[in-house]
C-alpha cells in the first residue's frame, strides 16, 4: 500500500453504504448478473453466499490481506476495499459498483435514502483497550476524572460524534472508535486480538425538489473525508492512539 493512510494504521479499509428508498432485487437471476459483471471485472471476488439475514454477499479472499466484499441487503448495497493498494483504486471501486447498480439492480436518483463513504482504521492492541483509548483522547479533559478518578478500571469508552457540515443538515460527518471488548476480558484478563477501530464516515442526504448525482456525489464525499480524514481525524484521533499503544 502507498497511501497516507496505510502508514499510520495496522489495516485501513474504504467501505461504501448506499441507503435506497425501495428494495433492491433480490431474484436469483438478477443477483447472479449482477454479481457475475462484478466478478468479471475484479477477478479476485469469487466467493458468493446468502446469510441467515437473506443479505446476499460478494466477496475475495479474506486470507490475502487485501481484498473487496460487497452486500446485497433488501434496502442497503454495501461495499468495501479492505487494505486497498491505494486510495483513487478505492475510490474507482466503488465509483464502479455505482455505475452498474443503476443498470443492474435498478437504483434510481429518486432512490437514494443517503450515500456513505468511510475511512476506517484497524489498530492492534492485545490489552485493555478501552483503557488505551480513554487515556489517549480524553487527556485533562473533565471527562477524564469521571473515568479515572476513583471509578477504577474503564470497561467501555468508545467516543462517538456526528456533526453537520452544512447548514441544511444534510452533509454529515461522523467519527466512532469502537474496541471490541467487555467487562468480561477486563476482569479475565483474558483479552481477545480484535484491533481498535476507528470509522470516518461521510454521509450526503437528499436535498429536497433535487436529484442525487450519485457519481459526483461520491467524488466529492472522497475528496472531503480524505481531506479531513488527513487533516483532523489522523493526527487528532488514531495517532495519540497509536503513542498510547506505544507507551503502554
Amino acid at each position: 500500500m502507498s497511501h497516507p493512510f496505510s502508514n499510520v494504521s495496522d489495516d485501513f479499509f474504504l467501505n461504501l453504504n448506499l441507503q435506497t428508498t425501495l428494495s433492491l432485487p433480490s431474484n436469483r437471476e438478477t443477483v447472479l448478473q449482477f454479481c457475475e459483471t462484478v466478478q468479471k471485472h475484479f477477478t479476485d471476488m469469487t466467493s458468493l453466499y446468502q446469510r441467515d439475514g437473506q443479505e446476499y454477499v460478494l466477496e475475495g479472499d479474506r486470507e490475502a490481506g487485501s481484498y473487496q466484499w460487497l452486500e446485497l441487503h433488501p434496502n442497503r448495497l454495501t461495499a468495501g476495499w479492505f487494505n486497498p493498494p491505494d486510495l483513487a483504486q478505492g475510490y474507482g471501486f466503488h465509483r464502479w459498483l455505482l455505475e452498474r447498480s443503476i443498470y443492474y439492480l435498478g437504483v434510481g436518483r429518486m432512490d437514494v435514502e443517503c450515500l456513505d463513504i468511510t475511512f476506517g482504521f484497524h489498530l492492534d492492541f492485545l490489552g485493555n483497550r478501552d483503557a488505551i483509548v480513554t487515556d489517549a483522547l480524553l487527556g485533562a479533559s473533565p471527562l477524564a476524572a469521571v473515568a479515572t478518578e476513583g471509578f477504577g478500571k474503564c470497561i467501555q469508552c468508545e467516543p462517538s460524534i456526528v456533526f453537520a457540515l452544512d447548514d441544511d443538515c444534510l452533509l454529515q460527518a461522523r467519527l466512532a472508535v469502537e474496541t471490541h471488548s467487555n467487562d468480561y476480558q477486563v476482569r479475565t484478563g483474558q483479552f481477545s486480538d480484535d484491533p481498535i477501530s476507528i470509522y470516518f464516515t461521510m454521509r450526503r442526504c437528499p436535498q429536497a425538489g433535487k436529484l442525487m448525482d450519485l457519481d459526483g456525489t461520491l467524488v466529492d464525499l472522497c475528496d472531503f473525508g480524505e481531506d479531513l480524514a488527513s487533516r483532523v481525524v489522523v493526527p487528532q484521533v488514531v495517532k495519540p492512539i497509536v503513542t498510547a499503544i506505544a507507551s503502554s
